[in-house]
């Protein structure tokens, strides 16, 4: 399988070396790596090209790497049914530097895009429909990213008094505890239960 992959990123690489950054074999699948301006011709080489065949748009996500200076990787999952082969496409990115719309190449894409807009906060030029799907039209921030708080910034209930749903700041009503996650076999500070027994 990775002789078949390496024959594939020789060709690739060969046939757009200009669209390719860099091609590794790694996992059992193709990752390459190109940039925001070259990821639509890239892709449109992948789905036309006969060699390559990927016609099948299996998957858009963002990855988060708050302390890089292009924080955002943005990962496009393809599948070429006639290879039996998939392969995986990065472009890096950064909080305000958009990214091409990849659903004048695969219209499948469109849903995906919006996910990772609604969760990383990755912008998409060229899409027909950039909107929250994910979280409400009001939701304050992107969830995914590894700076967002894990209690959220606002909790949303019904009130049986208004007779509707409210949203406020996030109110954390339990009172710290402190958790004893040493393990028994690391050893204690103090005597388990029926350790004194075993002394005795």
């Amino acid at each position: 399988m990775s002789e078949a992959l390496n024959e594939l990123s020789t060709y690739i690489r060969e046939a757009r070396p200009s669209l390719v950054a860099d091609a590794q074999v790694a996992y059992g699948e193709l990752t390459l790596t190109a940039t925001a301006e070259n990821v639509l011709p890239l892709l449109t080489f992948l789905r036309d090209d006969v060699q390559c065949g990927f016609i099948s748009f299996i998957d858009i996500c963002g990855v988060d790497y708050p302390a890089r200076e292009k924080r955002f990787d943005v990962v496009y999952h393809l599948l070429s049914p006639r290879q039996n082969q998939r392969i995986r496409v990065k472009v890096a990115t950064a909080e305000d530097e958009p990214v091409p719309s990849a659903c004048s190449v695969y219209p499948g894409a469109d849903w995906f895009e919006r996910e990772a807009w609604d969760m990383y906060g990755i912008l998409f030029t060229g899409h027909p429909d950039l909107r929250r799907i994910l979280t409400d039209y009001g939701f304050e921030g992107h969830p995914l990213r590894k700076d967002f708080p894990t209690t959220g910034f606002v909790e949303v209930r019904y009130d049986d008094s208004a007779k509707r749903v409210v949203y406020e700041p996030v109110e954390l009503r339990q009172e710290f505890r402190s958790f004893d996650f040493l393990s028994p076999w690391e050893g204690t500070d103090y005597v388990l239960p029926g350790d004194e027994k075993a002394k005795a």
